[in-house]
C-alpha cells in the first residue's frame, strides 16, 4: 500500500497525541508539556514527556521518541502501514488504498494459515481422532487453557481434511503455496502435508499465524517405511522467515518490554511450559541458528538483557557455543542460566516452579564468562593440551565474529583467562586458519541484509520521498549505501511501492524516516540540506571506520615486530586518514555554525 507523504502529514496533524498516549500512560500537565512514567522501560520518576505543540513524545530515560505513528508502532509492535491505516480511520482521513500483488499474496497466505489453524484447533478439542494429541498434552501437564492460549491444534491422521476445507473456501492454490497441502504425484488432486501431528501455530509479533511447527504423535508410515521427522516445520515463505521469527514473541513482548529481559530457549514446549509457570518473557528459535534478524526482533521488543536457558545436558552446553558468536558479535548483553543435568526448561518449570526459575535467571553469569569457564574450568592449573583443546572449541565462536571492538575485547578476556599473551593467541589462531582445509561454502538462499547507519537511512528515505533529489550531486553517494537491497530499491521505477520487498528491519526504519520527512521537511530547501548533511555524515563515518581499522593494523604490526619500512608506511597512511577526518569534522562544524547563525537571523526577522 502506497501512502502519499501529504496524507501522513494530515494524519499527524489531526491526531491528538496526548489522547493517544493517555490510553497507555497516566499523563500530568507540566508547563507546555505532559509528563508520565515511560511505558517502554521501568521507572519510578517520570521522564516521559509529550509536547502537543510539536506533536512529539520523548523519554529522557531510554531515549525513545517520535511522533504519533512512531509511538503507536512501538507500543503495539505493529508495522507502519497498519498503524497509519488505524490512525487515519480514527482521525477521519481517507486513504486511497492501492494493493500491490505482494500485499495480495500475503493476505491470501494469511487467510490459508488462519483457516488451517481454526480447523486444527477444532479437531484437537472436538474430534475423537485427536485423542492422541490430547493425551500427549496431558502427559506434558499442558492444560486446555494454556493450550488454547497458544492456539494449539491437531492434524488428524487423514489425507484430505485440510484440502477439503481449502476447496470449500476457494483457497486451495494458496493453501498449497503456504505448504499446508501438496499435489499428488501418481494421481490428480492434493493431499494434506501434516497428518497425525500436534500443530503449533507460529505467529508474528502482531499475533497472526504465519507458519506451523508440527510434532509427530501418530505413526503414519510412508511407502519407504519412514514416518517422517519428529518435528516438521513450515518452509520459508513471503510470510515467514525462520531466520527472523521467534516463537512466542507475540505473547512475550509485553513482559519483555516491562522487564527489559528476554529468556531464550530452544523448543516450542519449553516456551509453553515456561509461560505456564509464569515466566511470560520466554521465546524460542524456529531454527538452530541465532541470526541478526532474531536479535533485531528482540531489540524492537526493548529487550536489553538476553538470558539463554538451555537443556542441562551436553547438547544444551554445546548450544551455548553455537549461539555465542552472533550474540558476542552484536554486542548484546547476554547471560547463561544453567539447568541441572538432564533437565530441560519445561520439565524444570513444572517441577520447581517460577521462584526457582527466577532465582536461576537472576544468578546467571554473563555469556563470555560462562563460555570461558565451560571450555576451561581451571585455567591456571590446566595443561597445555587442555588449553589448546579449549582454543579449538572457541575457534568457531571467534570465526563468527567480524573484526572489531567486540572481537578484540573477547580476545583480551580469553588471553587473561588462559594466562597467555594475546599476541600468542592471535598467532595460534592465524596458523590454525591457514592450516585448516576450507570446505566449499554452502550456497545461501538470501544473505542477511546489511543494517543502515542513521545517515544512510536518511539519505535513502529522502530519495524515496522526493525523486527530484536524485538530480542533486550528493545523490551519487547512494551507491555507497551498504545494503544491496536498499541500493536496488533506489533504482526501482517505483521505490515507495517496493518497500514491502525489504527485510522487516530495513523497511520499518525507512518507513519511520519517511514519516519524519513528511512531518518536518515539507520545504524543498530543508530536504536538500538534509541530503547534504546525510552525505557528509556518511563520508565522516567512512573515514572514522578507516581510521579505526588502520589504527588496529598499526598496533598489530608493532606487536608482531614488523619491519621499519612497513611501520613507516602504516604510520603515514594513518596520518593521512587523521587529516581527512579532521577536515570532514571541521566542515561539519562550520555547517552547523552557519545553520545556527541563519536560524538566529530568521528568529530576529520574525
Amino acid at each position: 500500500m502506497q501512502i502519499p507523504p501529504e496524507k501522513i502529514h494530515e494524519i499527524l496533524e489531526r491526531t491528538d497525541l496526548v489522547a493517544l498516549v493517555s490510553r497507555h500512560v497516566e499523563l500530568k500537565k507540566s508547563g507546555r508539556a505532559y509528563k508520565g512514567l515511560c511505558p517502554f522501560h521501568g521507572e519510578k520518576t517520570p521522564s516521559f514527556h509529550v509536547t502537543p505543540e510539536r506533536r512529539i513524545f520523548k523519554c529522557f530515560g531510554c531515549d525513545a521518541g517520535g511522533d504519533a505513528i512512531a509511538f503507536q508502532m512501538r507500543i503495539s509492535g505493529r508495522p507502519f502501514v497498519e498503524v497509519v491505516r488505524e490512525l487515519a480511520k480514527e482521525a477521519g482521513v481517507t486513504l486511497e488504498e492501492r494493493e500491490d500483488p505482494a500485499s495480495r499474496e500475503r493476505a491470501q497466505l494469511l487467510e490459508a494459515n488462519e483457516q488451517a489453524r481454526r480447523l486444527f484447533e477444532d479437531q484437537l478439542w472436538k474430534d475423537p481422532r485427536a485423542a492422541p494429541g490430547r493425551e500427549h498434552l496431558a502427559k506434558r501437564s499442558v492444560s486446555e487453557e494454556l493450550a488454547r492460549h497458544f492456539g494449539l491444534g491437531y492434524a488428524v491422521n487423514a489425507w484430505n481434511e485440510v484440502v477439503n476445507r481449502f476447496v470449500r473456501e476457494g483457497i486451495l492454490e494458496w493453501g498449497a503455496r503456504a505448504g499446508l497441502c501438496a499435489p499428488r504425484t501418481k494421481s490428480d488432486g492434493f493431499y494434506d502435508v501434516f497428518r497425525g501431528r500436534l500443530m503449533i501455530p507460529i505467529r508474528s509479533p502482531e499475533g497472526r499465524t504465519v507458519a506451523f511447527g508440527a510434532r509427530l504423535i501418530e505413526e503414519n508410515p510412508r511407502p519407504d517405511g519412514n514416518s517422517g521427522p519428529k518435528y516438521l516445520n513450515s518452509k520459508d515463505s513471503p510470510l515467514y522467515r525462520k531466520s527472523e521469527v521467534l516463537y512466542g514473541l507475540d505473547l512475550a513482548k509485553d513482559e519483555i518490554r516491562r522487564s527489559r529481559t528476554a529468556v531464550l530457549v530452544e523448543g516450542y514446549f519449553d516456551v509453553i511450559g515456561l509461560h505456564g509457570a509464569g515466566v511470560k518473557n520466554a521465546v524460542a528459535l524456529c531454527s538452530t541458528a541465532l541470526t541478526a534478524g532474531h536479535l533485531q526482533a528482540l531489540s524492537r521488543a526493548d529487550a536489553q538483557d538476553l538470558v539463554l536457558l538451555l537443556d542441562g545436558d551436553a547438547a544444551g552446553l554445546k548450544a551455548v557455543e553455537r549461539l555465542a558468536g552472533p550474540i558476542l558479535a552484536s554486542g548484546a548483553k547476554a547471560r547463561v542460566a544453567c539447568l541441572p543435568q538432564g533437565d530441560d526448561p519445561d520439565t524444570f518449570a513444572l517441577r520447581e516452579g517460577k521462584a526457582a526459575l527466577d532465582s536461576l535467571v537472576e544468578k546467571a553469569p554473563v555469556l563470555s564468562r560462562h563460555l570461558l569457564h565451560q571450555c576451561l574450568p581451571s585455567p591456571r592449573t590446566s595443561s597445555l593440551e587442555e588449553k589448546l583443546a579449549a582454543l579449538a572449541r572457541l575457534t568457531p565462536v571467534l570465526e563468527q565474529m567480524p573484526a572489531g571492538v567486540a572481537k578484540s575485547m573477547f580476545l583480551t578476556e580469553l588471553a587473561d583467562h588462559l594466562g597467555v599473551p594475546e599476541s600468542d593467541i592471535k598467532a595460534h589462531l592465524n596458523r590454525e586458519v591457514k592450516a585448516a582445509p576450507r570446505p566449499k561454502p554452502a550456497p545461501q538462499a538470501k544473505p542477511v541484509s546489511a543494517s543502515l547507519s542513521p545517515h544512510e537511512e536518511l539519505l535513502a528515505a529522502l530519495l524515496i520521498a522526493d525523486p527530484p533529489l536524485r538530480d542533486e550531486p550528493e545523490a551519487r553517494f547512494a551507491d555507497q549505501i551498504r545494503s544491496l537491497e536498499v541500493r536496488l530499491l533506489l533504482i526501482a521505477e517505483r521505490p515507495l511501492e517496493a518497500l514491502n520487498s525489504l527485510a522487516p528491519a530495513l523497511r520499518q526504519g525507512l518507513e519511520r524516516r519517511l514519516s519524519e520527512i513528511a512531518q518536518t521537511m515539507a520545504e524543498p530547501d530543508k530536504r536538500r540540506k538534509a541530503l547534504r548533511d546525510s552525505c557528509a555524515g556518511m563520508r565522516l563515518s567512512q573515514v572514522m571506520e578507516q581510521v579505526a581499522e588502520k589504527k588496529a593494523e598499526l598496533i598489530e604490526a608493532e606487536r608482531s615486530g614488523a619491519p621499519e619500512d612497513e611501520l613507516s608506511r602504516l604510520q603515514a597512511e594513518f596520518g593521512q586518514l587523521m587529516t581527512q577526518r579532521k577536515r570532514f569534522e571541521d566542515r561539519s562544524r562550520v555547517a552547523a555554525d552557519a545553520e545556527g547563525v541563519a536560524a538566529a537571523a530568521r528568529g530576529r526577522a520574525q
